[in-house]
């Protein structure tokens, strides 16, 4: 009989985990009015994975995300990484990056601030770190990964930066509507849409596309 009570209650809690998708531990204490303790004991059992963000206090089950190609699933404010913990995750991002990654391009794949996980990170055996055009990149340490991923980055530095598709068709827009705005006024302009576009990016697309206007000598 106890058992059997065990195992009815093992499955409501597997089901209201299922039905939240997402849960806090204190959340699943109270919802089977037992110590925090048992319900470690218990996410153990499951395997349950927690979230890299919020000190790791959600928590899931494993075949509940829907991670994306970088690993990454994200539910109403908890972050989740197939790789587990912060500092692993980020160590797989970086090695499966094609030109390894600052701390802005890290920072807007995690969606956290940079500083609050990479000051801990910048000797990590697995990552090589360098600065490039002021800012630093952190590589695979592995040499073969290191150096294609160096050469990447090199490339990209030789490469004029591009808005992407969808701020450049609002960059067009705004220009055939504004015919005789600057590339500065542009990127103002562009602010009022929420679009935060650097006003060389906008430069960079009109010489890409032969808009870029024609400099003609001051008449005296």
């Amino acid at each position: 009989m106890e058992q059997f009570r065990t195992a009815q209650a093992q499955g409501n809690s597997l089901r209201f985990l299922r039905s939240r998708k997402v849960v806090t531990l204190a959340a699943l204490a109270s919802h089977l009015r037992c110590s925090s303790r048992s319900v470690q004991r218990r996410l153990a059992q499951w395997q349950a994975i927690h979230s890299y963000n919020q000190n790791g206090r959600y928590y899931t089950l494993p075949d509940i995300p829907d991670f994306d190609a970088n690993g990454l699933w994200r539910y109403r404010g908890a972050f989740f990484s197939r790789f587990g913990n912060l500092p692993e995750t980020f160590v797989q991002l970086v090695a499966h990056s094609q030109a390894g990654l600052t701390a802005p391009e890290a920072g807007a794949l995690l969606g956290l601030r940079p500083s609050s996980f990479l000051w801990s990170l910048s000797k990590h055996s697995a990552l090589k770190r360098e600065k490039h055009h002021g800012l630093y990149v952190y590589f695979s340490s592995d040499p073969i990964r290191y150096n294609s991923q160096r050469e990447h980055r090199l490339q990209m530095a030789r490469t004029p930066e591009l808005p992407t598709d969808f701020e450049a068709v609002a960059i067009l827009v705004e220009k055939i509507k504004y015919p005789h705005l600057s590339a500065d006024q542009l990127s103002r302009q562009l602010k009022k849409q929420n679009l935060s576009v650097h006003p060389d990016i906008i430069e960079n697309l009109f010489h890409r596309h032969g808009l870029a206007e024609k400099k003609t000598p001051h008449s005296r």
